[in-house]
């Protein structure tokens, strides 16, 4: 497995690759990798011939009071953990690597970025777009795997791409979950035992909505205020956001008439944790 720091060393690795007729998986990751981002990877080996991630913290997401200096890094530990699974290639920039001194360019995906963790978090999906906009424009990947957990955000990779004519196809790959249920997430380090137990709330919300949705409730001001119950119920939970918008459009629906997106933002103490689930008539939760 390969590991390259600047932009040029990754161009020359996929051109050879190219050069081969090798298919080229990717995975944009901000690195501290945990069974989620191992499974992006194996679903990127199965269906592609060479697999290459990216890791790097990417400032333009974060907000001025949010956790990235604080946000956990480990080289090494990833690269085993990404070398076991059959990556091919990472790619790890630094900052001034992809934000090179005058860089002034930003890309904005409109609409579906004004709600959600777009609404709570104001200018994280421009980062998030012009990262990835980057990251693809270097990698020029036949296929780039997201994961579900991140629902929004794997939407609005998916508008821009279409809307920007890029040739590649977005994978979405189920959440992984902890056998508790938690949804893994590398921020999930910041619980203390306590709070890890606390963090289960966000998924019995889910759970109570897919229950009253088979039960036949179609009413989404309804599903929205059984999920809020039960998780302000939990002294440790902060509610950030609880909403649901049609899926995958993600337009306001009062009455359920197709598959639709329950998503919710929860601090548990200090961290900020994120989950969802696709609701409609005979789904089941993911």
């Amino acid at each position: 497995m390969f590991i390259f720091n600047t932009v040029d060393e990754i161009r020359e690795f996929v051109r050879s690759v190219r050069a081969s007729g090798q298919k080229i998986g990717f995975v944009p990751t901000m690195g501290y990798l945990h069974e989620g981002h191992l499974e992006l990877m194996r679903w990127a080996k199965r269906h592609c011939d060479i697999v290459v991630i990216s890791i790097f913290v990417n400032p333009t997401q974060f907000g001025p009071q949010e956790d990235f200096d604080k946000y956990p890094r480990d080289l090494e530990r990833d690269a085993q953990m990404a070398e076991s699974v059959g990556v091919d290639a990472i790619f790890k920039p630094s900052v001034a690597e992809m934000y090179p001194s005058g860089y002034c360019t930003y890309v904005d995906v409109e609409r579906i970025t004004e709600k959600l963790c777009g609404q709570s978090r104001p200018g994280h999906f421009r980062g998030v777009a012009t990262v990835v906009t980057k990251l693809f424009n270097i990698i020029n990947p036949d296929q780039a795997f997201f994961g579900q957990k991140d629902a929004q955000q794997a939407l609005v990779i998916r508008r821009m791409v279409a809307d920007l004519n890029m040739s590649m196809e977005v994978v979405t790959v189920p959440t992984v979950r902890e056998p508790d249920g938690l949804a893994m997430s590398s921020r999930n380090v910041y619980l203390t035992p306590e709070q890890r137990q606390a963090a289960l709330v966000l998924r019995k919300g889910l759970r109570i909505a897919e229950d009253a949705v088979a039960a036949g409730q179609r009413d989404t001001f309804a599903i929205r205020q059984l999920v809020v119950d039960t998780i302000v119920a939990e002294p440790l939970a902060e509610i950030d956001y609880v909403d649901i918008y049609s899926y995958p459009e993600l337009e306001p629906v009062t009455k359920m008439s197709g598959p639709v997106l329950l998503a919710l933002a929860v601090k548990i103490g200090r961290t900020r944790l994120i989950d969802n689930i696709i609701l409609g008539v005979g789904d089941k939760c993911s």
